[in-house]
């Protein structure tokens, strides 16, 4: 099992500062950014697909480090009703896909992602719950004329490629729990199309990371480790909460999606954060979800993903390693 680090936390670094850092903290795995929301900082996509001798030369810098390369990332929403979004994320789905088989690279992670209701809708439109029939038509207008058809390409292109696209279970996503991970999969008949284990979005929907890898088995094919704290404020407004406000692409804790969305900034008091491995979940319980993840795999990559934001980038980076490594010595 390989340790590591997505290095989208560290984007403001060079490549070789990046590997470098990984590698003092004693970590030899890194998934790299290849589009979709974010940019792709520590990937030069051109140089590339210019060659062999610019990809050997790109990847002897992971050698030279002692880190291996092991996934890229391209977490966007393929199926966005605007079309602006949707191209884009979709064409750096299929582009990872290639840039993977290049490189060698087995793993490409992604969202599944989310369209709108239905053909005439502008935004993207979560359905989880669908007490009324008129959820039901959203959600087969969602899976049957936008997501399996999409899906299924990729499927086809993943194949073809030898490549494994890993989803990120995400809510705000048609895949986001076990079963809807399992629908898609059997929906498409899947061979190169699982799961990229992410205990952070399942903690707080109530879900037990180690209870899921051990359904999913077989179709988990990458891990993250970033952890969920649950706050006493989720005992008045529950994990569903509603207190976010519009932040600007330029402002601090802002994000353009697109070119044309932005996100909105966390509540002070939130139901529940995002926080370095081991500050919401002890080690005891790392150490049974990577027990679980050799199960299945005892090559799999497990990848830190920081977005810890009461600890700066080293910090949240450096407790995560050590946490994760204390849990691996268990395994």
């Amino acid at each position: 099992m390989k340790l590591g680090a997505y290095t989208a936390v560290l984007h403001d670094k060079p490549l070789a500062e990046t590997l470098r850092i990984l590698r003092e903290l004693g970590l030899d795995s890194a998934e790299i950014n290849s589009g979709g929301f974010l940019a792709a900082p520590h990937l030069p996509i051109a140089e590339i697909r210019a060659g062999k001798d610019a990809r050997d030369a790109y990847l002897a810098q992971f050698a030279e480090a002692g880190i291996t390369l092991t996934a890229l990332n391209c977490n966007g929403n393929p199926l966005h009703p605007d079309p602006e979004v949707r191209d884009k994320h979709a064409q750096d789905v299929r582009d990872a896909i290639e840039l993977a088989a290049l490189l060698g690279v087995k793993r490409v992670v992604t969202m599944s992602g989310l369209p709108a209701s239905d053909p005439g809708g502008r935004l993207p439109s979560w359905s989880v719950l669908p007490w009324d029939s008129a959820y039901l038509d959203a959600l087969d207008y969602q899976w049957d004329e936008v997501a399996i058809p999409y899906w299924k390409d990729i499927q086809a292109r993943a194949a073809a490629a030898d490549v494994k696209v890993c989803i990120e279970m995400h809510p705000h996503n048609l895949v986001y729990n076990v079963g809807t991970m399992e629908r898609l999969a059997t929906e498409i008949n899947a061979t190169h199309v699982g799961a990229e284990m992410d205990p952070s979005h399942l903690f707080w929907q109530g879900i037990d990371p180690v209870a899921a890898v051990r359904r999913l088995g077989s179709l988990v094919y990458n891990a993250a480790a970033k952890d969920t704290r649950i706050n006493e404020e989720a005992k008045i407004n529950g994990v569903l909460d509603h207190r976010h406000e519009r932040v600007a692409a330029d402002e601090p804790g802002g994000l353009s999606l697109g070119g044309r969305y932005t996100l909105s900034r966390w509540p002070k008091n939130a139901s529940w954060d995002f926080v370095a491995v081991g500050r919401g979940h002890d080690v005891p319980f790392w150490t049974e979800f990577l027990r679980a993840l050799k199960a299945v795999d005892a090559d799999m990559a497990v990848n830190i993903e920081h977005e810890d934001q009461e600890l700066d980038q080293f910090e949240g980076l450096r407790l995560a390693a050590e946490n994760l490594q204390a849990a691996a010595a268990g395994v």
